[in-house]
């Protein structure tokens, strides 16, 4: 069934008996070419692309839960490319163009609003440095505009220019930035998987992994058995988990990251904006609340909720830009798990287990990676051999020293 202002327009009109289900809830079958643990929204673009790009159909999608149970409906849905470094920037201007025509290719609803992004900077030192980001952003053929002060009063008259602490001297904007409604695309992607043959199974928790030999035979799963030539793991926080029971260990350390919404505002947000002087950063949802975030909470955890601490350094950090925000209420927040690798920078690579790959340490830049992490992974899933922009995102660079450092902190997980 494919979704159009007719089809809308003639189930009013019948009372909307002909929808139907947007995926089928099969039971899992004994073996599969490729078998992807973790059905958010990297595991279900990894299946999408394999379908529709490289015409693997006998693939099952293994989630735990329910489907999108995990950070793919726990983030703050901005979608951005406004990266510095070679091994990342080609790599998320991809996925920027993949979300510029994802709701015509998936024929599905995702909310993708380019309404743009904006980072703030308060110094000289910060603006040469954007200067930098901006210049190597061209460079990738992404889209970058520096604007002063005098520019930002006029777009954006309610920023606290002078702040004495923080005085906003200028920012980088990336126009073509904004978000996505993170649930709907995971429903998209699936929608589409589903309806190229792609079995997606819920309430499959993966238990084991079937390795002989130094190879992946499938793996063990609550529901039994299941085998498989190709075995793809993408499940974020629990990455280090899941991996353990093949005996791996990870250069990751999981993270709780939380997020707050507000009570319904009238617009008052052009677009997405980030606090160049600490970690901040706000949008107005559809609905009129306030969707913000900032740093992780400093310790190692599992758990999908976070302290009271950066609760209040996140407050902090919207006062210190736009104190009006201080007259908002706090409706909710949330936290999602975060692989935290120790470069800031993600994994799509083989295992050193033969038919075992590995997807993850997404840090913070994992919902605006979705479409190019599914269609790189699903490359090297189909070819065995990485895609163009993702040939850095190794596991071993640690050991050969090519690390991609986009903030030049070090091996610091908690500092990216």
């Amino acid at each position: 069934m494919r979704y159009s202002a007719f089809r809308i327009f003639k189930e009013g009109l019948t009372g909307n008996k002909g929808w139907k289900a947007v995926w089928r809830e099969p039971e899992p079958k004994p073996e599969y070419d490729i078998v992807i643990i973790g059905g958010g929204g990297h595991g279900l673009a990894t299946a999408y692309y394999l379908a529709k790009e490289f015409g693997h159909r006998n693939v099952a999608v293994l989630e735990k839960g329910w489907l999108g149970s995990g950070n793919i409906g726990r983030n703050t849905t901005i979608i951005r490319s406004n990266y510095l470094l070679p091994g990342n920037e080609p790599f998320y201007e991809m996925s920027m163009k993949l979300w510029e025509n994802l709701e015509q290719d998936t024929n599905y609803n995702s909310m993708v609003s380019q309404r743009s992004i904006l980072n703030l900077f308060h110094t000289d030192g910060q603006r040469d440095a954007f200067v930098r980001r901006a210049n190597a952003m061209f460079l990738a053929g992404a889209d970058a505009e520096l604007a002063d002060a005098a520019a930002l009063r006029r777009e954006l008259p309610f920023l606290d220019f002078d702040n004495a602490r923080f005085p906003i001297k200028g920012g980088l904007f990336q126009r073509r930035g904004g978000t996505a409604r993170h649930d709907a695309v995971a429903w998209g992607y699936a929608r589409g998987a589903d309806s190229r043959g792609v079995d997606i199974i819920q309430n499959c928790e993966v238990t084991g992994f079937d390795i002989q030999n130094g190879k992946c035979l499938g793996v063990e799963t609550n529901r039994g058995a299941i085998k498989a030539k190709k075995v793809a793991v993408c499940v974020a926080g629990s990455s280090s988990r899941v991996m353990a029971t093949a005996g791996m260990r990870l250069p990751i350390e999981s993270h709780v990251l939380q997020a707050f919404v507000t009570e319904g505002l009238k617009p008052v947000l052009p677009g997405v904006i980030t606090f160049g002087a600490g970690h901040f950063y706000v949008s107005q949802s559809d609905k009129g609340g306030l969707v913000f975030g900032g740093d992780i909470d400093g310790y190692n955890t599992y758990a999908q909720r976070g302290n009271l601490p950066v609760v209040e350094d996140v407050a902090e950090g919207g006062m210190a830009i736009m104190p009006m925000i201080g007259r908002a209420r706090l409706l909710r927040s949330w936290g999602g798990v975060m692989d935290m690798s120790m470069d800031g920078s993600p994994f799509i690579d083989k295992t050193h287990i033969d038919g075992l790959y590995f997807n993850g340490g997404w840090c913070y830049g994992g919902f605006k990676a979705t479409p190019a992490s599914g269609y790189c992974y699903a490359h090297l899933l189909a070819k065995d051999e990485p895609h163009p922009t993702a040939t850095q995102m190794r596991l071993d660079r640690f050991r050969s020293g090519n690390i991609i450092d986009e903030k030049g902190v070090g091996n610091q997980p908690n500092l990216h």
